[in-house]
């Protein structure tokens, strides 16, 4: 009996856990204050063909959340697990994803650890009634799985474990310590977002939220990740701190490349903002809906892939703080309506150099690289 107790303790410990989402050093991209930076010159012409195209994918005002996604946090005790490319080889985005130390001639997906009860983007709660689980329909989601261990975070797109093997079409790892260059993980290098971003530290959560709402006009601290359906993006190009682009398909001149920082106007009146789920949020979805709004004033979102929900959040199946404390529960308040309202032409764009002319020949950068700058814009 002590035995299995024991078993149980250790198991307990090694299983997925609630903790704050990942961060790199204070000086990354991500954590740039974006409120006095120069405008691209055509912002206003690029927002308003944006706009004219229907705005954000969910609607010209319905500037909507997703709550799909989970970060989950393993113990330094789990081990790694290997990982297989799901569909076969040929299907697996190499040099792009995977160990940049091995060699183009035999790739290898990169093991990641596994922590018990952990899930897959998509695969539990509040979509679903079950738990969250390891097991996701990729013909219908994107399947990210995202774990943190250490300073190392582990990012994997349409991923699926199937006998206890992960199956991924792209597995990779982030360096929590290091501020990336302009290019990121490597020039014309996709990741599991079709810009090549980290996805983790660009969510929003509960307990992110409810920290910044104990301060007088708090904010996250963080740009935020967001989509736009790839029709309505500039095609064959990106724009740093992107460093590759999806399936973007606008010819059009004004169109928004990847990679574009969106920054809410500073006239925009935050302090009188009402949630677009007030009626059943209430006061605690307003100053919900506020922390968002200054951190989207203050850092901004970066365009990170192609799709039609433009915010995501993390579930807070793992989270201390649960959105129903905030007024913005997705399956009893309307959550995802919270900024409905919000439209493109409220934001401007920030100035991020010209477009880069996208070519798929992805150049990994040193896995010892030395970056100082930190920006080239």
């Amino acid at each position: 009996m002590r035995a299995f107790a024991a078993f149980v303790s250790v198991f307990a410990s090694l299983a997925a856990t609630a903790a704050s989402l990942p961060e790199f050093p204070p000086n990354a991209v991500w954590n740039r204050d974006v409120s006095q930076a120069p405008l691209n010159p055509n912002s206003t012409a690029m927002l308003n063909h944006l706009q004219s195209l229907g705005g954000w994918g969910s609607g010209a005002t319905s500037f909507q959340i997703d709550f799909s996604f989970y970060v989950l946090h393993a113990a330094n005790g789990i081990a790694t697990t290997p990982v297989t490319p799901l569909g076969g080889a040929d299907s697996y985005y190499y040099p792009d994803c995977g160990d940049f130390h091995t060699p183009p001639q035999a790739p290898e997906p990169l093991p990641i650890p596994l922590p018990p009860g952990g899930g897959i983007e998509g695969t539990g709660p509040p979509y679903v009634v079950s738990p969250p689980s390891y097991t996701c329909d990729n013909n219908h989601n994107d399947c990210h799985m995202l774990i943190v261990q250490g300073n190392t975070l582990y990012e994997s797109g349409n991923s699926n474990v199937v006998n206890g093997q992960v199956q991924s079409e792209c597995a990779l790892t982030w360096d929590l310590t290091k501020v990336y260059p302009p290019q990121g993980r490597g020039e014309q290098c996709t990741s599991t977002d079709g810009a090549g971003f980290p996805v983790a530290p660009l969510l929003f959560n509960a307990d992110e939220i409810y920290t910044a709402e104990q301060k007088q006009n708090g904010d996250l601290g963080h740009a935020i990740r967001f989509i736009l359906p790839n029709p309505r993006m500039m095609k064959g190009a990106y724009v740093h701190p992107a460093n590759h682009a999806g399936a973007p398909s606008d010819t059009n001149s004004n169109a928004v490349p990847y990679g574009s920082r969106l920054r809410l106007k500073a006239s925009f009146p935050v302090s009188t903002f009402v949630a677009g789920n007030h009626a059943d949020g209430g006061n605690a979805a307003d100053a919900a809906a506020r922390v968002l709004l200054r951190t989207l004033q203050k850092y901004g979102m970066v365009l990170a892939d192609g799709g039609n929900v433009p915010l995501t959040a993390e579930s807070d199946y793992y989270t201390t703080h649960k959105w129903s404390e905030l007024g913005m529960d997705p399956t009893t308040q309307t959550g995802a309506q919270l900024l409905f309202g919000v439209q493109v032409t409220d934001f401007e764009i920030v100035y991020s150099g010209d477009p880069i002319t996208l070519t798929y020949n992805c150049a990994p950068t040193p896995a010892d690289f030395i970056f100082i700058d930190g920006f080239d814009y």
